[in-house]
C-alpha cells in the first residue's frame, strides 16, 4: 500500500471508504446524536480530533514498540487502551481550559471512546500497512467523512422533523433508511477511487 498517495487516501476515506457509509462503524453515536446540525458538527469535529491523533499514536506505538518487540497479537487492547488515554486526556484539558465547549459536548466526549470508527481506523491502518504520512490522511479524512455523514443525516432530519410519518417509519427507522440512502449514493463515488 505504500505507493498510494496520501491525498487519495484522503479523499477515499472521505468519499469511497466513508467509515459510516461504507463500513458502517461508528453508527451507535451516529444515530443517537443526529438530531441537531450544531450538536452533530460539534461530535464530528471531537471525531475528527480525536481519530487524527489516536490512529498516528497507534501507528507509532505499533511500528516503534509492538512490532519490535514481536507483540502484534497484543494491537487490540493496546489500541483501545492509547484510545480511551487520549480520548481521557482531551477530556481532561477540555474541562480544564474550555469549560463551554466541554458543557456543550457533554456526555459525547466519553461516548468517542466506545466509537468503533476510531478502533477500525487504527486496524484498518495495521492491515493496509500504512506508512505514517498515509495514516495521518486516512485518520483525518476518516473523521471529516463520519463527520460529513453525521451532518449530513442531521439536516435531513431537521428538515423533515415537521413532516408527518408513518408510526413504523418514526425514530431509528427513517434514519436507517435515510442512512441507507446515503449509503447508496456515496456508492456513485467508488468509481473514483478505492483503498481496500
Amino acid at each position: 500500500m505504500s505507493e498510494i498517495n496520501p491525498v487519495v487516501i484522503f479523499f477515499a476515506a472521505i468519499f469511497t471508504n466513508n467509515m459510516i457509509l461504507s463500513n458502517f462503524l461508528g453508527m451507535c453515536s451516529f444515530i443517537a446524536v443526529s438530531s441537531e446540525i450544531k450538536t452533530s458538527l460539534s461530535l464530528g469535529q471531537a471525531v475528527t480530533f480525536v481519530l487524527t491523533f489516536t490512529t498516528l499514536l497507534n501507528w507509532m506505538v505499533y511500528h516503534w514498540l509492538l512490532v519490535p518487540l514481536g507483540l502484534e497479537y497484543l494491537r487490540f487492547i493496546i489500541f483501545i487502551i492509547v484510545i480511551a488515554a487520549f480520548v481521557q486526556l482531551v477530556e481532561m484539558i477540555i474541562d480544564r481550559y474550555f469549560q463551554s465547549l466541554y458543557y456543550a459536548l457533554g456526555i459525547f466526549l466519553p461516548l468517542i471512546t466506545v466509537n468503533c470508527a476510531i478502533l477500525g481506523v487504527s486496524l484498518f491502518m495495521v492491515i493496509r500497512d500504512y506508512t505514517l504520512l498515509q495514516s495521518m490522511a486516512f485518520g483525518v479524512g476518516s473523521g471529516l467523512g463520519w463527520t460529513l455523514a453525521i451532518v449530513t443525516l442531521a439536516g435531513i432530519k431537521q428538515k423533515i422533523k415537521n413532516n408527518p410519518l408513518p408510526k413504523g417509519l418514526e425514530g431509528a427507522g427513517i434514519t436507517l433508511i435515510i442512512t441507507g440512502i446515503m449509503a447508496l449514493a456515496f456508492i456513485g463515488f467508488s468509481g473514483i477511487v478505492q483503498i481496500q
